[in-house]
């Protein structure tokens, strides 16, 4: 197992790699509806914490497995089988993400993603006795991820006390810092083939869409329950559609590989997209939100329930902005993007569910279809630097 060519021509997502995601699409959506569920009963400070822990683990197993695939993917026997290990540690986590919201238990949740992570450990060694410049980076990865794991096991032991808490921080934060160690202090870096990798990002985020998609087919099947809220279901229904393919829009108008050609930037690119995707989660959950409002199954607020859409709309606009808009966009889009992810945020005044958010996310895409993304050699030349850092 030695390091790929990071230009290797024609470099795609493997029939394996889209396998391994299915599993998440149950986890997503078991996290998705657990949010749901609390945000309806009004429970947003014991709902909105819950969520993101789940869906920290759940980006951070996925990123990590993605990453390390892009430069060590053999695609035999044994890697199959370590990855379909790491599948059955996403189920076992997917199982226990309705406790842990609803009966504050921990256990299930955290034994899956240990299964997971142990699994993406062996990996590592494996990469390790492959020898090479990275064996000592992967080993550090090995080590890293370890040691985290031992300390997830630990922390179920903690009582309950402001101590666990902090605790909790500290393993997400040494969870985190596990790559920038591994691939500092003068080791050699783990090559990334940045069109694989954009493009895996990029099936992630159809997955969470996809999500937003089965919201909006819901609020269809609730209007054929529902006679007397038919009509604003349904206008609920489109307006969600239309949102939901709003983003993929925007999402997919710059070309995403250019933003990760140094390693400040693809950390920065591969962390900040742990906002794009749980805020892409989060929407879904928003959609169901509002339908349990419209039909009388839930007793929050319009505003309340408006805000559950369009702060998630208003957070993934502006975060993909900033990972990959800037760089690659002029004036007028560096404008309109994040001006109008921030009037999204004024929905909740207009009676009708995410109307305004409908209208400004079509106003973003028009401009998009206006104009186009920065010509290559008309980067800024930092930028072309970066590229040329990551062709070497």
């Amino acid at each position: 197992m030695r390091p790929r060519d990071a230009s290797e021509s024609n470099r795609a997502a493997s029939t394996l790699e889209l396998f391994f995601d299915l599993v998440f699409v149950i986890a997503v959506s078991q996290a998705s509806t657990s949010l749901h569920h609390m945000l309806a009963e009004g429970d947003w400070a014991g709902g909105l914490p819950r969520y993101l822990l789940a869906f920290f683990a759940i980006w951070w197993a996925w990123m990590n497995f993605t990453w390390f695939s892009t430069s060590f993917d053999t695609d035999d026997w044994l890697y199959r089988v370590l990855t379909i290990a790491q599948m059955g540690g996403v189920l076992l986590f997917a199982a226990g993400i309705e406790p842990m919201f609803t009966e504050d238990s921990f256990a299930l949740m955290i034994a899956g993603y240990v299964v997971m992570r142990i699994a993406m450990v062996l990996q590592w060694l494996r990469a390790a006795t492959g020898g090479g410049p990275t064996r000592r980076t992967a080993l550090v990865y090995a080590a890293g991820i370890a040691i985290a794991q031992a300390l997830w096991v630990a922390w179920l032991f903690v009582p309950e006390s402001p101590a666990r808490t902090a605790f909790l921080i500290v393993l997400v934060l040494c969870e985190i810092a596990v790559p920038v160690v591994a691939e500092s202090a003068g080791r050699a870096r783990t090559p990334w083939h940045p069109e694989h990798i954009t493009e895996r990002y990029g099936c992630f985020t159809l997955i969470l869409l996809g999500e937003s998609l089965l919201g909006s087919a819901n609020a269809v099947f609730s209007a054929r329950a529902d006679v007397d809220s038919l009509t604003s279901l349904v206008e609920l229904a489109v307006l969600a559609l239309i949102v939901t393919a709003s983003l993929w829009w925007i999402y997919f108008w710059p070309p995403h590989h250019r933003a990760i050609g140094s390693f400040a930037s693809s950390l920065r690119y591969g962390y900040v997209h742990y906002i794009v995707f749980a805020a892409a989660g989060a929407f879904s959950a928003g959609i169901e939100v509002e339908i349990a409002v419209l039909t009388g199954e839930s007793e929050l607020f319009e505003l309340a329930a408006s805000f559950t859409v369009t702060i998630p709309i208003a957070v993934f606009i502006l975060g993909i902005w900033w990972i990959a808009f800037r760089g690659n966009a002029d004036r007028v889009v560096n404008t309109v993007v994040p001006a109008g992810a921030l009037l999204v945020l004024l929905d909740p005044l207009i009676p009708v569910p995410i109307a305004l958010s409908t209208i400004v996310c079509i106003a973003i895409v028009a401009v998009l279809v206006v104009r186009r993304p920065v010509p290559e050699d008309e980067l800024p030349n930092d930028q072309l630097s970066d590229q040329a850092d990551a062709s070497a």
